[in-house]
């Protein structure tokens, strides 16, 4: 048993109308959520092997209480367009074991989980670079299950992530863990940018700059 990536946050605009580019390349959008008491929302699209979260901060308030500022998701969101990662990475448990993150984390425990389920945030992450966190509990995935997978434009599962920056940054150490795991990979790009690659029934590149920071590259795979 493993850890395997589990989804991708994207900081986007409130209601999440960047989702529009989403479904305007054939991604079918499956039910979004709010989180109370972090003041953010979502919109999402799920593929098998994780999914897309959209996510905008509804509540400034909740965003910025002494529960949910130490994940800085305020920052992160507000300083989007001015140089802050638009993203977060969030990876889970492949089976029933937990095993460790790879990296140093932080317990935050939400209002809206239940006892016992923390979300463990990477320490030292600086704001230049993805939101690092393990959803350190069984099987993550598993509300996922009804949700649409397979999408028109022939994409189904998501394989790797790769987060653009800058030549030459120093990586946080958190970071470097995550990469030498199998976690992510990095590739140099002129600002913040992620690409994320799938499988399909064919070969297509769906490139949403600058709607999105975002490109899906899918290679063909028999069935």
């Amino acid at each position: 048993m493993g850890i395997s990536f589990d989804h991708v946050f994207i900081c986007c605009e409130p209601g999440g109308p960047e989702a529009d580019a989403l479904l305007a390349i054939g991604l079918v959008e499956g039910t979004g959520n709010i989180h109370p008491g972090q003041g953010t929302a979502n919109r999402r699209f799920f593929f098998e092997g994780g999914f897309i979260e959209l996510l905008w901060v509804h509540d400034p308030g909740e965003a910025q209480s002494p529960l949910t500022a130490p994940t800085r998701l305020w920052p992160r969101w507000a300083g989007r367009h001015t140089g802050h990662c638009p993203f977060g990475l969030a990876f889970s448990p492949t089976g029933t074991d937990v095993p460790p993150p790879p990296f140093s984390t932080w317990p935050y425990r939400p209002n809206y989980l239940p006892a016992g389920k923390d979300i463990l945030f990477a320490e030292h992450t600086p704001l230049h670079e993805p939101e690092l966190f393990y959803l350190a509990w069984p099987h993550p995935q598993a509300a996922a299950a009804t949700q649409a997978k397979s999408h028109p434009n022939g994409l189904r599962h998501l394989l790797s992530v790769s987060v653009g920056g800058p030549a030459g940054v120093t990586r946080s150490a958190a970071s470097l863990a995550a990469q030498a795991a199998g976690l992510l990979h990095f590739h140099a790009a002129d600002r913040c940018e992620l690409r994320l690659s799938l499988a399909g029934t064919r070969a297509v590149e769906f490139d949403l700059r600058p709607t999105l920071p975002l490109v899906l590259s899918a290679s063909a795979v028999s069935r």
